[in-house]
């Protein structure tokens, strides 16, 4: 396995929307850790951290998010692997 770790930052309609719940679901269903938490400029923030097809699968899955979100753009920022999260949650 390799393991890899991204921030990422995504804008549009994605506050109010439970793209926060639906991240994380989907992140624990692909096995990943870190972070998921709405900004203050209303885009939504996300740390994950894990297999590098996994992360690569949720980034995509965040292009679109769920059903009633409107992702205008999705930022990646590639960071070193550190391995410091056990679960993937949602912060605030």
């Amino acid at each position: 396995m390799s393991a890899i770790r991204i921030r990422a930052r995504v804008s549009g309609r994605v506050q109010g929307v439970f793209f926060r719940a639906e991240t994380r679901e989907q992140a624990q269903r692909l096995g990943l850790c870190g972070w998921v938490r709405n900004l203050p400029d209303g885009r939504v923030e996300l740390l994950a951290e894990g297999d590098a097809q996994a992360v690569r699968s949720l980034i995509a899955w965040c292009r679109t998010g769920p059903p009633h979100a409107r992702v205008g753009r999705v930022e990646e920022f590639p960071e070193a692997f550190t391995g410091e999260f056990n679960t993937f949650s949602i912060t605030y």
